[in-house]
């Protein structure tokens, strides 16, 4: 008896309703490409973007970008990947929302022993994002004082526990006391509460003598930035990886000046990893990171695959903290 595969689909753009859980054929992967069976789906704030169409793709179209399986058949000149390989992957074409599915197999790294799938399923796009952030785009140094928004969501709670280890005095902004726990026990050594953003830049001088940060990492977007930006120390680095509250508003580049020579930059993942050799370089670092214990994975929410509109609807109330996965199976 063949096996009936499913995939989330989108025929328009919207609220969770206008995600579709339909039968699908994979078929056979082309060249390049591997066909994974999956076990576990992240689920991570991009795929409201793309399902609202804050970041428009082209319709219909699957969604999500990150997943854990087996690899169970390769197509004409693969050499990454084998049948039978343990795999995970973050990025690529959207369609991570489905029970197997065909992907470029240089986009897909073999798991270590020690991570599982649900582990590499909560751990891909946003332990990768986290390393970027902190290893490359502004490398953490001991003795730095960083504040990190969200601090008990997936990423948040990944880079406050990498950033402590790096000897780093991490801030952290959460919406409720229970995040705050959260944060404090994930490498938060202080944990702000509910502040207006009006008011933090007040509070986290007072936590660094009056200096400032000397990096933001901002996923919120547009209710933080301007009030992040008045938290650096002269030359700090405002990183704005997100936008979960809208995008920024345009301002003028000149005020960057007037607030201490400041740095601003936008990155995304996906061009800290478009070269095979980076990601599987990030990714060695980050099961590393998991295997020797400096991180300990949160996956405080599971849904079946056919059950992701739930799973939308809580993220986009900030009902959630650490990562959220689907289960294909």
């Amino acid at each position: 008896m063949t096996m009936t595969d499913f995939a989330v689909r989108m025929h328009r753009t919207g609220g969770p309703e206008v995600l579709q859980y339909e039968a699908v054929e994979p078929g056979a992967p082309g060249p390049g490409e591997a066909r994974v069976r999956q076990h576990a789906v992240g689920v991570n704030f991009i795929d409201i973007y793309h399902r609202s169409g804050l970041y428009p793709v082209p319709l219909p179209s699957g969604l999500g970008q990150e997943a854990a399986g087996v690899v169970e058949a390769v197509g004409p000149g693969v050499s990454e990947v084998a049948v039978g390989d343990r795999v995970a992957y973050a990025g690529g074409p959207l369609g991570a929302y489905a029970t197997a599915r065909n992907i470029v197999a240089d986009r897909l790294v073999r798991l270590p022993d020690g991570i599982f799938f649900d582990t590499a399923a909560a751990l891909m796009l946003k332990g990768l994002t986290a390393h970027y952030l902190l290893r490359r785009t502004c490398r953490v140094e001991a003795g730095d004082a960083v504040l990190i928004h969200a601090a008990a969501g997936g990423v948040g709670l990944i880079a406050c526990q990498w950033a402590r280890a790096l000897g780093a005095t991490v801030i952290g902004t959460v919406s409720t006391p229970d995040k705050a726990a959260l944060a404090q026990a994930n490498g938060c050594e202080h944990v702000l509460t509910g502040v207006a953003p009006a008011d933090l830049p007040a509070q986290v001088r007072a936590l660094t003598g009056g200096r400032g940060v000397r990096v933001v990492y901002d996923g919120i977007g547009r209710d933080t930035f301007m009030a992040s930006l008045d938290c650096l120390q002269p030359m700090g680095m405002m990183v704005s990886y997100g936008n979960a509250s809208g995008p920024v508003a345009p301002f003028e580049p000149g005020m960057l000046a007037q607030k201490g020579s400041l740095f601003l930059t936008r990155p995304t993942l996906f061009h800290y990893i478009a070269a095979r050799a980076d990601l599987v370089a990030a990714a060695d670092e980050l099961f590393a990171r998991v295997l020797d214990g400096t991180l300990q994975i949160n996956i405080q929410q599971r849904h079946a695959l056919a059950d992701c509109a739930r799973a939308h609807e809580a993220l986009a109330a900030r009902r959630t903290t650490g990562s959220t996965i689907l289960l294909p199976q």
